[in-house]
């Protein structure tokens, strides 16, 4: 991964998107670089919980690469939002929660890709937008569809048809971001929450994600029994015996095993 930094730190890891002179702005190459961040990652048992951040103070991620963008064919054009699209997706998918640190620009494909973290926390010098109707064209990687669910049809429409940037704390109002913390205390915060989720039962966490995303996409009356499944599948796991025994018993339990 030519683009990306990845850094385990026992049961969690950073991912730092590093293009600090382009702003990490994505390209081609830095989305072949997250759709492999995302492989290492799902592949590697020891890493509950992941954070993404950008390099520098200055941008998480600043958006797409105009340059590469700006000849695009209507086909090409296609085939890039078709490319960021999967990576995204797979990211929004991916079994462990993510947690997108968000220290500086995220405007345009910056803020989809935050968007497709679990959790969303910010700097206070952060800067959020889709700026793409200003540019001729609509989001491409997934902007229309994740921001409406996020905070609503109304406001996302408003964002993205004046095509204005919000700072952080307009950001936190409209629920697009769930803390805002001076630049300094963000990391050691990301990392505080992604350590406290890695200790939890791993199983039961990622049964919780795939719960609430996929029952998100269906009824309620069938949304419940995708939680019912998920609930049952956690019993008679050596975490749950624990976790169960240990409250039970009025003690800690032990470091959970991921089985």
């Amino acid at each position: 991964m030519t683009n990306i930094l990845l850094e385990k730190k026992g049961l969690y890891a950073v991912a730092t998107i590093n293009r600090p002179k382009a702003l990490n702005a994505l390209n081609s190459e830095v989305l072949s670089d997250l759709d492999e961040l995302v492989q290492t990652v799902s592949a590697d048992a020891d890493i509950r919980a992941l954070v993404i951040t950008g390099s520098g103070e200055k941008a998480f991620v600043a958006g797409a690469d105009i340059g590469e963008m700006s000849t695009l064919t209507p086909a090409e054009g296609e085939a890039f939002g078709k490319h960021g699209n999967d990576v995204f997706r797979k990211l929004e998918t991916l079994p462990i929660p993510t947690i997108a640190a968000v220290n500086g620009f995220a405007l345009g494909g910056g803020c989809e890709l935050s968007m497709s973290c679990d959790i969303r926390i910010c700097a206070d010098t952060a800067v959020f937008g889709q700026p793409e109707a200003g540019l001729g064209i609509t989001p491409g990687f997934g902007g229309t569809q994740r921001l409406a669910r996020l905070v609503g049809p109304g406001m996302a429409k408003q964002l993205i048809y004046t095509a204005k940037n919000i700072k952080a704390d307009e950001a936190y109002r409209i629920g697009l971001v769930n803390a805002v913390y001076p630049l300094d205390e963000l990391m050691p915060a990301a990392e505080k929450m992604a350590e406290t989720i890695a200790k939890n039962a791993p199983i039961a966490v990622r049964a919780c994600k795939k719960a609430i995303n996929e029952g998100l996409e269906v009824e309620m009356d069938d949304a419940v029994v995708i939680e019912e499944k998920l609930f049952g599948s956690c019993f008679k796991t050596a975490d749950q015996i624990e976790g169960m025994s240990a409250f039970l018993e009025k003690r800690k339990h032990e470091p959970y095993q991921n089985k």
